[in-house]
């Protein structure tokens, strides 16, 4: 496809936006939206479009990235409606963005390597980020606060995902166990101080800290093997259901009338057989 039709596409596709948000004639509930009733929308169409990479399903690739883009037309319509921005202004920003953070390409900058290459992406993310904040203190004729390397990393963003975010910004700077033992060590602790409020009488806020703590450091584990800690928990949720529909299937679903001992033993089975 050319890109003479890949305009054509994309016009088409905000037209059609256009109609669904337009009062009268439009659709009742694309209407009612806004940007909080659709973002959940934006973060599952995400995960469906890591789920059928993850799949090696390229068919599915393809609908699920259609799926996604529609939410970043959806959003940008709201915002024209608002007067905010549309979505040229939306593309224009990331292909600016994307030059200024390529001076190796797009510039005369000579950075050899993909280490040097990663330094000077996340240099311009950092000044970007210090201009964004100075900004936002003139416009509210204030001072801007210190800059944090912590800075940028979103609140919303799955908890083991945000975890590895911020480990990853700390040991920038130097804050972070020089090798993985230490890590082994910590979550051994965190283990123990879990075990030690397993009382007769928990505290609930305790139990929450605690794995809290355990979980942020098996997030750790997994940044310093250089595992994804969510794509990990995706293969692993998938490993499990496809095992216990397993050893569902093996008892004509009547669990009901199965002992843990029966349903572990088919498990084990099942758990052999897959090698």
């Amino acid at each position: 496809m050319d890109c003479k039709e890949n305009y054509r596409q994309m016009a088409a596709l905000l037209r059609i936006m256009a109609k669904l948000r337009t009062p009268g004639e439009g659709c009742p509930w694309d209407l009612e939206q806004d940007f909080a009733s659709i973002a959940p929308y934006t973060i599952e169409e995400a995960y469906e479009v890591a789920e059928a990479i993850q799949n090696g399903d390229l068919d599915g690739l393809k609908d699920e990235l259609g799926d996604l883009l529609l939410q970043v037309v959806f959003h940008a319509r709201m915002a024209e409606e608002q007067n905010a921005f549309d979505f040229a202004e939306v593309v224009a920003g990331i292909c600016d963005k994307m030059i200024r953070r390529h001076p190796h390409v797009f510039a005369q900058d000579n950075i050899d390597g993909a280490a040097e290459q990663t330094k000077a992406w996340e240099d311009h993310k950092a000044a970007e980020r210090q201009a964004k904040a100075q900004k936002a203190a003139a416009q509210n004729g204030g001072v801007a606060p210190a800059p944090s390397v912590l800075d940028g990393v979103a609140t919303a963003l799955p908890g083991l995902t945000r975890a590895v975010k911020l480990q990853r910004r700390a040991a920038r700077v130097g804050f972070d166990w020089p090798s993985i033992a230490p890590v082994f060590a910590k979550l051994a602790e965190e283990t123990e101080e879990i075990k030690a409020e397993v009382t007769d009488a928990p505290n609930p806020e305790r139990l929450l800290d605690e794995v809290g703590d355990l979980l942020f450091v098996a997030a750790n584990l997994a940044r310093h093997l250089n595992v994804d800690p969510e794509a990990a928990l995706r293969y692993s949720n998938a490993k499990f259901e496809r095992r216990f529909r397993a050893v569902e299937a093996h008892f004509d679903h009547q669990m009901h009338s199965v002992t843990l001992a029966d349903m572990d033993a088919v498990w084990n089975q099942v758990k052999k057989q897959e090698g």
